[in-house]
């Protein structure tokens, strides 16, 4: 009988301070007000944060949960700032809300020499013109910082001027797609200081990472110098592993939103202030509804009716909504709160008893940053990961050994990709005109080339050695920082007229097709029509709400290049750059909580081509024949061995399975051998495909060991089957799966 609930139980012990003495040479008025603020003495790396910055060095702070980073970045800034009044400082958070939150705290040391303002969105224009003038801490995001000032940088020249000091906080959010996108804005950030003869100290604020020192190097294009001993105490933890069981037909889990609204109330009711993280706004809303019926009419020890101290927060809320959560939860009004990232990126909570992760989140560096909410002021806490079905989740608690002490994962960026480095180019040759030796010092040895490209296809023009942008548009408006290119669709509810989302092109097909299913605020809509040509989805609210939707798709890939491969033995191992073209067909009609198929629509979408990179693998016959995997089994084997190794690549970098494509075939034209591609989501390639490469073998024990340690029979998604599959999880073999993973490994390099 497989194990379920608390299967594992892992006692973290407390981890004393290291401390320093607040310097004697801070300004006088810098350290009174840290005295009043009750900051007798500074975490050891707050302290070298300081020395370091002085120096001018550039620095990313990479420390856990609580360890004081805001801190170590604010007192040199503040320290400059009562220097030179004539410095400014920029501040660039990956939301609104932690701008706000970080207002309050610098304006918290109430020195009057300090001016900062939130500039945003939200921010009036006569405001803006004030901040324009008068701030010298300027709070903001890098989309307003791309759209914005940078367009715009003749009117903001002063600042630029004057900028001494640039803040990128969370910047292990800026990763992937995104990332790349933000590293390109900081080097044209960079390039129009310049311009203006500032020459700013970058100081960077970073979870637990693989490599914050690479990343914050490839974020911003400087050398930039890892802090990584954290100082800071930490209490005891109790971290459990829970694993919902079974249900009775042994192909299906016990809801994890169940299991976590369970625990949850249980939590309340024993008075202990609980912090749930899920990975959707819907699973936030489900939780806390569930957790709320399970309290019923019992009461706390004030009479406090214990259901009414139990809410969700989640994007989306009116700000008024969410400043009140923020501060009930601070002050312990509420004792359970169920949340999406939207919380933990919008305010600084502490005091928690007690986290749970409604699943994994994705990387061992939001595990550790999300579990460290709890026990914040020193003392003991608890910290439980509920796994869904998902292989990784499976893997995960069944291995807890891998979770303890596996090191956090590294952070990718790649602003070389020529999807996303031709449009930024554009922005830079708006705001000032650029040429081919400024291009490649700036933005690398393949901008020259692109700007060519530029000029063949009109978008630029070529006088006098440099490229102008010859467009009366915004460049900037054209790109959006958190997609991959091209032009959003707009989710419009036709009751109202709103706007009500948006969704990126590449995801729109599979997403609001005409008649998806969409959720909007516990509101079940339906998509009534999808005009891709003005990129609108048009929905309307449906009665039908016990009813799901899945998309049906067909994938090809063909090889363009093949960059490199590796010696496996009878194996062919390669990485190399692909074609994918995928086509929405059809959908089917589910049943909710059974999954039923009710009824399978076609479809008449286009064609979509992304080209990206892969990594694959390919097996001949005669190898195949000898591990006993016939023609029959074949298709099914590969189709679940690529299944469980999308879900399994996240442990090697900061992905989402959703960021990750596969393809499996029992003969691929290009290969002429069965083969299984597994490729990056987005135009241009992520380096996620190359990362499985480089650490193939690590990546294949791992799928092996998750597939086989499943407990179902023929497979479940905590191993096999995947929630994206365009095929309907048919065919999938899982013991075929097994038999290959050991194939292939059986064939790996023995140094690899």
């Amino acid at each position: 009988m497989e194990p379920s609930g608390l299967v594992h139980l892992e006692r973290l012990p407390a981890r004393a301070s290291r401390t320093v003495a607040v310097p004697d040479d801070l300004p006088a008025a810098l350290k009174a007000r840290l005295g009043l603020l009750g900051v007798e003495q500074l975490w050891s790396h707050q302290a070298e944060v300081l020395e370091r910055a002085r120096t001018g060095e550039h620095l990313v702070v990479a420390t856990g949960t609580a360890s004081g980073k805001s801190l170590a970045y604010q007192l040199p800034t503040i320290e400059r700032l009562l220097a030179d009044d004539r410095s400014v400082a920029l501040y660039l958070a990956p939301t609104k809300a932690l701008a706000h939150d970080q207002l309050r705290t610098i304006r918290g040391f109430k020195l009057p020499q300090i001016r900062a303002a939130v500039l945003d969105g939200d921010t009036p224009r006569p405001e803006r013109d004030a901040i324009r003038r008068t701030a010298n801490w300027i709070l903001t995001n890098p989309d307003l910082l791309h759209r914005t000032i940078l367009p715009n940088h003749r009117f903001w020249r002063d600042l630029l001027h004057r900028l001494s000091v640039v803040i990128v906080d969370e910047s292990h959010v800026a990763r992937g797609v995104f990332g790349s996108h933000v590293s390109l804005v900081l080097r044209r950030l960079r390039r129009l200081a310049e311009h203006y003869d500032a020459d700013p100290t970058f100081l960077l604020a970073s979870a637990t990472i693989g490599n914050p020192a690479e990343h914050a190097s490839a974020l911003t294009g400087l050398d930039v110098v890892g802090v990584e001993q954290d100082g800071s105490p930490r209490g005891p933890l109790d971290l459990g592993l829970w694993l919902p069981p079974l249900e009775e037909d042994r192909e299906a889990r016990r809801s994890m939103l169940r299991e976590t609204a369970d625990l949850l109330g249980s939590f309340v009711a024993a008075d202990v202030q609980t912090l749930v993280f899920t990975r959707s706004r819907k699973g936030a809303e489900v939780v806390a509804l569930a957790a709320k019926e399970r309290l019923g009419e019992a009461a706390g020890a004030d009479g406090t009716r214990l259901a009414d101290t139990v809410g969700a927060y989640r994007a989306g809320y009116l700000a008024s909504e969410r400043r009140q959560l923020e501060d009930d939860l601070r002050t312990g009004v509420m004792r359970g709160v169920a949340a999406t990232e939207a919380l933990e990126l919008g305010i600084d909570v502490s005091g928690l008893d007690a986290v749970l992760l409604a699943g994994w989140p994705g990387t061992a560096a939001a595990f550790w940053q999300r579990i460290g909410r709890a026990g914040r002021t020193g003392g003991a806490s608890v910290g439980v990961l509920i796994a869904q079905e998902d292989p990784l989740d499976h893997y995960l608690v069944t291995h807890p050994e891998e979770l303890v002490s596996r090191p956090p994962e590294d952070a990718i960026v790649d602003p070389g990709n020529p999807y996303l480095l031709g449009p930024h180019l554009r922005c830079a040759c708006q705001e000032s005109p650029l040429d081919a030796e400024e291009a490649a010092r700036w933005f690398g040895e393949s901008a020259p080339g692109l700007l060519a490209a530029e000029v063949a296809a009109g978008r630029l023009r070529l006088r006098g050695g440099k490229h102008y942008w010859t467009s009366r548009k915004s460049a900037a408006a054209e790109v959006g920082l958190r997609s991959a290119g091209g032009e959003p669709v707009r989710i419009v509810d036709v009751d109202t007229g709103q706007v009500i989302g948006d969704v990126d092109e590449a995801k729109a097909h599979r997403q609001v097709h005409t008649g998806a299913m969409y959720l909007h605020q516990g509101r079940q809509l339906q998509v009534t029509a999808l005009d891709l040509e003005a990129h609108v989805a048009l929905v309307e609210e449906t009665r039908e709400t016990g009813f799901t939707t899945r998309p049906r798709s067909t994938t090809d890939v063909r090889i363009l290049e093949t960059v490199e491969t590796r010696p496996w033995g009878r194996v062919d191992v390669a990485l190399g750059r692909v074609e994918v073209t995928s086509q929405v067909v059809g959908y089917e009609l589910l049943r909710v909580g059974t999954g039923q198929v009710l009824e399978r629509i076609e479809l008449d979408l286009p064609p979509m081509h992304l080209h990206t990179v892969a990594v694959w693998y390919a097996l001949g016959p005669s190898i195949l024949d000898e591990a006993g995997i016939g023609a029959d089994r074949l298709p099914g084997s590969l189709h679940a061995a690529e299944h469980a190794a999308i879900g399994m690549l996240p442990l090697l970098a900061l992905c989402d399975r959703w960021d990750i494509g596969g393809l499996s075939t029992a003969l691929h034209p290009d290969t002429d051998k069965a083969t299984v591609f597994v490729y990056d989501g987005v135009p241009g390639g992520a380096g996620l495909a190359e990362r499985s490469f480089r650490r193939l073998p690590e990546h294949l024990v791992a799928t092996r060991e998750t597939v086989r340690t499943c407990h179902c029979r023929d497979g479940c998604p905590s191993c096999v089957q995947s929630p994206k599959c365009g095929n309907g999880n048919d065919p999938l073999d899982k013991r075929g799966a097994v038999q290959l993973l050991d194939l292939l490994l059986a064939q790996a390099p023995v140094t690899a």
